[in-house]
């Protein structure tokens, strides 16, 4: 067990993440595009910039995707964490363009130690990506289980 590995109990309300920083390549977008989303808009800077998004933009699946990566690389892969069961908002709120590079922050909003599953507790957490231009691109809002330092009956 690491001494700093993340349980449960250290995510606390109001605790924050940093997530990136992430430079969005359009060798990337168009990888992506041409598996998962090929609309005109994410396979070509011309589609881009004949659409409303002004140039080559990722797939908002993408974008969440890059989200997921850096979730992943600021706190997931050192905690207890068991899986989540969905996620509540996704909201794609500006084009992410070839070049853009995207940070952000994960929040913690809330915990609470499950009653059905002793040693396991939900954590819902905001995350919002801004790209250079410090504008917000992406919110998410996502519930995510980790593993407790030490299982404890949760009163009914």
């Amino acid at each position: 067990m690491q001494a700093d590995r993340l349980y449960f109990e250290d995510f606390r309300p109001e605790r924050q993440f940093p997530l990136g920083p992430k430079t969005v390549s359009a060798e990337e977008i168009i990888e992506f595009a041409q598996e998962f989303d090929p609309q005109p808009m994410h396979l070509s800077e011309e589609g881009g910039r004949a659409s409303i998004l002004g140039g080559l933009a990722a797939s908002g699946w993408h974008t969440s995707s890059m989200l997921m990566r850096m979730i992943i690389d600021s706190y997931i892969l050192n905690s207890s964490c068991q899986g989540a069961p969905g996620i509540d908002l996704m909201e794609w709120k500006k084009p992410v363009l070839a070049g853009d590079t995207l940070k952000g922050t994960a929040t913690v909003l809330e915990a609470r130690a499950l009653k059905s599953r002793p040693g396991i507790g939900l954590v819902r957490i905001r995350t919002e990506l801004r790209n250079q231009r410090d504008q917000s691109v992406c919110v998410a809002d996502q519930v995510i289980m980790f593993g407790m330092r030490e299982t404890t009956e949760v009163a009914s």
